[in-house]
């Protein structure tokens, strides 16, 4: 598909690659989803792969656009996501890394993946890893010039069970340079809410590998905190607005104890 452009990737039917909910709410709170969706963009047809490996946790952060939606509504939070597969583009990379197309995942080979040319590259930055990081910039951009204090929540999901190993952690907080003084009041705060297994930088470590709070949240020392959720715990609705409820009360009481 070396015709298709950055122009033409996304049909006139095709959703935009953003979604943006609650806009303008008031909250300090902005919520970003960087793995939300799992939409493909019909000109790439299913990337060469089966319906139920779309769905599962390599096509996206299974349960994130539930919860995100949840938090919005509690409280009253602009969540901001992708609409599109991490398949067929990972907004959460460097968009010239090589594996923010991922070739492989998980063991799954994805066919339309496989020798990109850069044209084909470009397309996909273009039309949907761009828009999703100037969305957030410029959200960033109009509160910040209007004074208001934003803190940048980034909400991720995790798979159970990896490489045949099962993971313990319900919950895992995330954090590394910039200004982590918020991620670790809210890792705090779930340390001290009750029976909840938490991981510190686990069952991932926020690094060089993260692409979107590095970005948008490190030069400017914005307070922040990324999240990871176990899957099998946000994977229904009844799982989702529990957790809306323990991450609403731990991003409270992490803003209450700053004072």
């Amino acid at each position: 598909m070396d015709e298709v452009t950055s122009q033409s990737l996304l049909a006139d039917h095709d959703p935009p690659p953003v979604q943006i909910i609650n806009p303008g709410g008031a909250s300090s709170f902005l919520l970003i989803g960087d793995h939300a969706g799992n939409r493909i963009p019909s000109r790439l047809g299913s990337l060469g792969l089966p319906d139920d490996e779309l769905a599962r946790h390599i096509g996206w952060d299974i349960g994130i656009a539930g919860l995100g939606e949840h938090l919005a509504g509690s409280l009253d939070a602009t969540f901001i996501r992708q609409t599109y597969s991490r398949l067929a583009i990972d907004c959460n990379r460097d968009p010239a890394a090589a594996d923010s197309i991922p070739e492989i995942s998980d063991g799954t080979t994805v066919p339309a993946n496989v020798g990109l040319s850069p044209g084909q590259r470009i397309a996909r930055i273009a039309a949907i890893h761009r828009p999703y990081q100037s969305a957030i910039a410029a959200e960033l951009k109009r509160r910040d010039q209007g004074g208001l204090g934003t803190i940048l929540v980034s909400l991720h999901s995790f798979t159970p069970s990896f490489g045949g190993v099962d993971r313990p952690w319900q919950i895992g907080v995330l954090h590394d340079k910039g200004d982590p003084a918020f991620a670790l009041r809210f890792l705090n705060a779930l340390q001290h809410a009750g029976d909840i297994v938490v991981g510190d930088n686990a069952p991932y470590r926020m690094d060089s590998i993260d692409y979107t709070v590095p970005r948008h949240a490190y030069p400017a020392r914005r307070p922040y905190v990324e999240i990871e959720i176990r899957q099998d715990l946000i994977g229904d609705p009844e799982g989702q607005t529990r957790w809306s409820a323990i991450v609403e009360a731990a991003l409270t009481a992490a803003c209450t104890h700053s004072q």
